[in-house]
């Protein structure tokens, strides 16, 4: 008999201690989704060829606060005011930084008067005539690389700084196409 209450007081810390660390790895999951990294659906061909539909990316929340946006960054920023809520979030790539002049013409992005070297495009994509804007102070222009279909700046302008979610960095699904971004 004794052994047998020995044995349920075992059992009982036992399943105790499991419970603390399914408790302790939700409360870490929890708080490395919310400030550190999440993972994200992309749900559109807006950037293809750089991001396919259904691909599945690693966004990195946590780099912004420890340094500034860069052009070419691919970012998910919040859905802006006046755009259908489809989605929640958007992915686009960084094109204008704060205090830039951008414009659409002949077919290519200028930044600042100079011709942006966009090597992540395919030769020959066009990009249609916008511009010239000057980009506000903590704002920035996105831009798909999908260029004949992606609803981005050129529609609803420059993204605020407090709206960007995080830093795309890597893609994780499907598994033949992973990598860093």
């Amino acid at each position: 008999i004794r052994d047998v209450a020995v044995t349920g007081v075992q059992t009982c810390v036992f399943r105790s201690e499991w419970i603390g660390v399914a408790i302790t790895a939700l409360v870490i999951a929890t708080l490395l989704r919310t400030f550190v990294v999440q993972t994200f659906w992309i749900p559109t061909g807006s950037m293809i060829p750089t991001l396919q539909e259904n691909d599945r990316v690693v966004v990195n929340k946590l780099s912004y606060k420890l340094h500034g946006v860069h052009r070419k960054d691919i970012v998910v920023f919040t859905t802006p005011p006046g755009v259908p809520k489809d989605y929640k979030d958007l992915i686009k790539r960084v094109i204008g930084l704060p205090g830039d002049t951008v414009e659409g013409l002949n077919g290519k992005v200028f930044v600042n008067g100079k011709a942006l070297d966009e090597g992540y495009l395919p030769p020959g994509t066009f990009t249609s005539q916008f511009g010239p804007r000057r980009i506000p102070a903590d704002s920035y222009w996105v831009m798909g690389d999908n260029r004949g279909n992606s609803t981005d700046s050129r529609v609803f302008g420059p993204i605020p700084r407090r709206s960007i979610v995080g830093r795309a960095a890597l893609r994780i699904w499907p598994l033949r196409r992973f990598g860093l971004l």
